[in-house]
């Protein structure tokens, strides 16, 4: 007899897009948890727990799909994530922003979190954002377990 309880590590990944304060574009996606997610994972349970939060939310402008292995994100601007809850059992969600003075110039295609020793946690590709001082960025990236 196998027996189960849970199903694979996920996350979902919500982006709301503002013009000078106006909503134009809102999505709810699925996102890819990678490798490193399950190292500092079990490095965590198992007691090693330095590091191995989510701190970050990245920006990047890669365009190549996300895999598994993927370990950072290109040329990207980095930042704090905004706050940490726990809206259900077995989920965390990290809610971040991008203001109207951040990034600008880029064309945001992918998003990352990034644990607080450096590891990449989750990635997401889309298309691109390109983004102006007149837009800015709202979202809450949910991990599910």
């Amino acid at each position: 007899m196998i027996l189960t309880d849970t199903l694979p590590l996920s996350g979902e990944f919500e982006l709301r897009i503002y013009r000078a304060g106006r909503l134009i574009d809102a999505i709810v996606e699925p996102n890819l948890i990678v490798n490193g997610a399950k190292d500092q994972l079990a490095r965590l349970v198992g007691g090693a727990g330095a590091g191995r939060h989510i701190t970050h939310i990245g920006f990047g402008i890669g365009t190549t799909a996300a895999a598994p292995t993927n370990t950072g994100l290109s040329g990207a601007y980095w930042k704090p994530v905004t706050a940490v809850s726990y809206p259900a059992t077995g989920r965390v969600a990290f809610d971040w922003t991008l203001s109207t003075a951040e990034a600008n110039g880029m064309a945001i295609t992918e998003f990352g979190l990034r644990c607080a020793d450096g590891t990449l946690f989750a990635r997401k590709v889309r298309a691109a954002i390109n983004k102006s001082d007149d837009l800015s960025l709202i979202g809450t990236w949910t991990i599910i377990f």
